[in-house]
């Protein structure tokens, strides 16, 4: 198996986005990457301007999640969601929306990690209210700040072992 270790976006339709990232750690290690607040809180941010302020995870079918992301200049970015479906190690479905509402209502994610010879594909599926959603999302830097945040969750796996 080659090894895939940026980002791949494809849009399989009108509404949705896929994302495709191979991380070099058994599937455990990344689920709990995933959900466990106190791995989260050290990956999931885009550029180093920006760091996680609030990480508060319900992890269990209806429970919620929140984040909140500070820029040093001190504005803020919040995400609030619903989980639906948990599947450990290998699914997770929620239900997410920002408190500035650019994505056009709510989405939905769904979150597949694939255990292969120790390593792990995760595939993130989001689909968006409208067309129009996704192509916003799309225009933003998205896959950019992903693959930043990606690249630090590189650097942590290899400490969960």
């Amino acid at each position: 198996m080659t090894s895939r270790r940026s980002l791949q976006v494809t849009t399989p339709s009108d509404r949705e986005i896929v994302v495709v990232r191979d991380f070099e750690a058994p599937r455990r290690h990344v689920f709990d990457a995933f959900t466990k607040p106190d791995l989260v809180k050290r990956w999931l941010y885009g550029p180093e301007d920006w760091q996680m302020a609030v990480c508060e995870i319900d992890f269990q079918v209806g429970g919620a999640f929140r984040y909140v992301w500070r820029h040093t200049g001190g504005s803020e970015m919040g995400l609030s969601g619903v989980y639906r479906e948990i599947v450990p190690p290998e699914r997770i479905v929620h239900a997410e929306l920002f408190d500035e509402d650019w994505t056009g209502g709510e989405t939905v994610v769904t979150t597949i990690f694939a255990e292969q010879d120790g390593r792990t594909t995760v595939t993130i599926t989001v689909f968006y209210s409208s067309r129009e959603a996704r192509d916003g999302a799309l225009a933003t830097p998205m896959a950019e700040g992903m693959e930043m945040s990606y690249a630090r969750l590189d650097k942590l796996l290899p400490t969960l072992g």
